[in-house]
């Protein structure tokens, strides 16, 4: 319904699909009567009536009449059909998304009919970043679908020959017409293809919690895997980032409870390696800084499979930031150590009299459970109980929590505001300048709020 310029438009969008139109109006332009004539549509020159929607299975009412835009919803409800009055969500059964047409790939972005000018503004950024030429390459693939699932069996080897196809030279030449060229690379492949394929690992860091913080590889690596077997501390958001259909196995080792051993997990990562499956190992903060992923490399290397090792943003680097605390600092400290609290042997085995040294930064790992040793054995080997401390609780997510304090105090800080793991510990004189200001903060865009807590001694 409608014979002005939005109608025009949804009129092309329906016609270049496909359809039979109807085109109801009173008055309409010469570029609707021109589409009216080359569609073959039916052109009623009359205002609406009820009976129009008869016969029809989708409506769509760009009027800019309300009575006109509500009439029609009426009747096309009444009629159980589909209808649309544009930029009018309360008389919509259905919306209509902003298209990227490059036939046969087709991109359609919603927002459900809340902000319409967003959806349009991102097909334009969608628009910018498709390849003119993805429209060849869909249609060359299209023509070797059925030649490729005869000759290449299994799913999985079906989809590493089209990934081989879409990520290597074959894709430009297609795009770039010329596709006799494109044809013999993938006659290559697809004998390729034919043979198992063997198997491949990436030791991957996914930082400390904060999605945004992952590395384009380590993106790419969980949008290739066939299997991702991760950590209890890799967030549910970071998982949203792998492929669909790739499994999803938890080897997480909870503290106090039966889980897989780390002789299990490599275990289990070789014989997926040897299955032929493509496996990434998936890490909270950097695979090979406490993260056991030496150990692994090690499994596989004996079992004679290749990896590759992808880093991530370890927990300290990405917590500190996050707080606005810098690691170093001129002035405070010249040097960071990195230092793994967990379990008593590893406390134990520390070397005390080097860490109680002033003007250097301490970041402990795996600590909540052993801040009494930690506070006991520092102030003893001479560091100041007035030493700034920082406890940073799921750094980087949205519960994040910075409490801060002395030394001194990190037994009750640690108790008065009930601190459970994951909690990153930063003892050193650097601790106190997040909340003070002495250091520039960088703007940080975020959908996070961030929760500091700032405790004093009381003398």
């Amino acid at each position: 319904m409608g014979g002005g310029d939005i109608a025009l438009r949804k009129a092309r969008l329906l016609s270049s699909a496909g359809a039979n139109l109807t085109i109801v109006a009173p008055e309409v332009g010469h570029a609707m009567l021109q589409l009216a004539e080359a569609s073959g549509a039916t052109l009623l020159r009359r205002r609406f009536v009820e009976t129009d929607v008869e016969g029809h299975w989708l409506v769509v009412s760009a009027t800019g009449d309300p009575d006109v835009e509500a009439a029609v919803f009426s009747a096309a409800t009444r009629a159980r059909i589909f209808c649309n009055c544009v930029d009018d969500m309360q008389n919509c059964s259905y919306i209509t998304p902003a298209i990227v047409d490059r036939s046969p790939i087709v991109v359609a972005i919603s927002s459900a009919g809340a902000a319409p000018v967003l959806a349009r503004k991102l097909r334009a950024q969608i628009e910018l970043l498709l390849p003119a030429g993805i429209s060849k390459l869909a249609t060359l693939a299209q023509s070797w679908r059925a030649r490729v699932a005869k000759h290449v069996v299994g799913l999985l080897g079906r989809r590493r020959f089209w990934e081989s196809v879409f990520d290597g030279p074959a894709a430009g030449l297609a795009m770039n017409g010329d596709t006799v060229a494109a044809e013999q690379l993938m006659e290559v492949l697809l004998g390729d293809a034919k043979t198992p394929q063997a198997g491949e690992a990436w030791l991957v860091g996914a930082g400390p919690g904060d999605p945004g913080l992952l590395t384009m590889r380590a993106m790419q690596v969980m949008q290739t895997a066939d299997v991702i077997l991760h950590d209890r501390l890799v967030s549910a958001e970071v998982l949203e980032l792998a492929r669909r259909d790739a499994d999803l196995v938890s080897v997480g080792k909870t503290p106090g409870c039966r889980a897989n051993s780390q002789e299990e997990i490599n275990a289990l990562l070789v014989s997926l390696v040897e299955d032929g499956k493509r496996v990434c190992r998936l890490k909270g903060g950097d695979p090979f800084i406490f993260g056991r992923g030496g150990e692994e490399a090690a499994a596989l290397d004996q079992a004679g499979l290749s990896y590759q090792i992808v880093p991530g943003i370890t927990s300290a680097a990405g917590c500190a930031a996050s707080a606005g605390i810098p690691l170093t600092h001129r002035g405070l400290s010249q040097s960071v150590a990195f230092i793994t609290a967990h379990g008593q042997s590893s406390v134990d085995a520390l070397d005390w009299p080097s860490l109680a040294r002033d003007r250097q930064t301490l970041a402990f790992y795996m600590a909540v459970s052993r801040f009494p040793d930690l506070m006991n054995n520092l102030v003893n080997n001479g560091r100041s109980v007035d030493t700034p401390v920082a406890i940073i609780e799921k750094g980087t997510t949205p519960e994040q929590r910075v409490v801060r304090g002395k030394l001194g105090q990190l037994t009750m800080l640690a108790e008065a505001h009930r601190i459970v793991p994951p909690a990153m510990l930063i003892v050193g004189e650097v601790a106190a300048l997040g909340q003070t200001g002495k250091v520039q903060q960088p703007h940080r865009p975020s959908i996070y709020a961030k929760h500091s807590v700032r405790v004093t001694q009381k003398g």
